[in-house]
């Protein structure tokens, strides 16, 4: 593929780089978001300028907010994004999933009612998928929505639900034909989180954030109008996503870990071991070299994907090879952090003699997640094998 920029795709790029430079707080870091409510706040606040200058929903149609842009936009935009370690938008999974799902599967109706405001951030989104036995296999859920006249009533329990502590609507999957095969007899839903008999917990975890949380459904009533596709065929509508923005989102994840690989090597130089660099141990620069040739595979993987979809293609389950790569990577790496950092290593953020004010150790903590969200690596290799390699089931 040809990997230069036109003139014009140049000239958007200074537009998003001056964008940046103009509305990220000065100074800004990864670590300058405020905590708790006020770091919600600031990412409300962050969303409505992305809003307002035209960079959310970028590939959505005119019609319904968006900006119609080509998908080489939209990777200098994520790409951009990354190179300043930008924050991301607040409604992360009504702009990522409810919208593009909406926009595919929604009625006119539907389209009116809810796309403008996850673009505004006016309301914010969760996604009511995973259960405490339907983790990585979704298709087990055992939430019920009984079909009673012009009403769902809804019974269960969901679990490791991102904001739905704050979010005003679920996009829910739940069973409504419990005769019917696992992939079947599902339906997805939208739910107002200000019904009666919805009950959210936040979870504690280990980096002390309680982004996570368990819902749990009592007799919730939801109207029919808000079944989003036809009924029964709530898998199809769960699985809709747009293949287009993993190829482009593929470019932006390589830049971040380009950017970590670099602060870590900066690292590396100035930690001694026994009286000298690390960086001239020859174990450590060899893990170093590891990490470089991983970068590099993951590179030319999200080449090859955004490649595919310039030319109109699919990538499909290809995107799972990056999710599986990254996830491993960014582990090893803080691994390998922890262990560079030695006896420092058990300093947190809040010691002053933390080693740049513990941020490593936040990291490492939250890195354990990344082979379990989104998929686990067990379930990203069995799609790899049997749906990119064409190897037969297990039994």
């Amino acid at each position: 593929m040809d990997l230069s920029y036109s003139p014009e795709e140049e000239r958007f790029r200074e537009r998003v780089r001056r964008f940046f430079a103009t509305n990220l707080p000065p100074g800004w870091t990864e670590g300058k978001r405020p905590p708790g409510v006020a770091g919600i706040e600031f990412l409300r606040d962050w969303q409505r300028r992305l809003y307002d200058n035209g960079f959310l929903g970028m590939a959505w149609p005119k019609e319904y907010g968006g900006q119609g842009a080509s998908q080489v936009e939209m990777a200098i935009f994520n790409e951009e994004s990354a190179r300043v370690r930008a924050p991301g938008a607040l409604n992360v999974i009504g702009l990522s999933m409810v919208g593009p799902t909406i926009i595919t599967h929604g009625t006119p109706e539907q389209k009116e009612r809810y796309l403008a405001k996850i673009l505004s951030g006016e309301e914010i989104w969760c996604q009511g998928y995973s259960e405490p036995n339907a983790g990585s296999d979704v298709a087990s859920l055992k939430t019920r929505a009984e079909l009673r006249g012009d009403e769902f009533v809804v019974n269960g329990h969901k679990v490791w639900t991102t904001l739905a502590h704050v979010a005003q609507w679920c996009l829910l999957l739940a069973r409504t034909d419990p005769d019917a095969p696992k992939h079947r007899g599902i339906s997805c839903l939208l739910v107002d989180m200000k019904t009666p008999g919805v009950t959210v917990k936040p979870l504690r975890q280990m980096t002390g954030e309680a982004e996570f949380n368990e819902m749990f459904f009592d007799d919730v009533r939801v109207p029919r109008t808000n079944l989003l596709g036809p009924l029964n065929e709530g898998w199809r509508v769960a699985t809709t996503t747009l293949m287009n923005e993993r190829g482009t989102n593929a470019l932006a994840s390589v830049m971040r870990f380009r950017i970590i690989f670099d602060e870590i090597v900066d690292l590396a130089r100035q930690t001694q071991r026994n009286g000298r660099p690390a960086t001239e141990d020859p174990v450590l620069r060899q893990q170093l070299a590891q990490f470089y040739v991983d970068l590099e595979m993951m590179r030319f993987t999200a080449y090859r994907t955004f490649s595919k979809i310039l030319r109109g293609g699919d990538p499909g389950p290809v995107g799972s090879i990056s999710k599986l790569a990254w996830s491993e990577l960014n582990q090893r790496m803080m691994e390998f952090v922890i262990a560079l950092e030695g006896p420092a290593s058990q300093l947190m953020r809040g010691s002053e003699h933390a080693i740049q004010g513990g941020r490593w150790q936040y990291h490492f903590l939250r890195s354990r997640a990344n082979t379990i969200e989104a998929g686990t690596s067990e379930i990203q290799r069995n799609i790899i094998a049997e749906r990119v390699l064409g190897l037969p089931k297990s039994r």
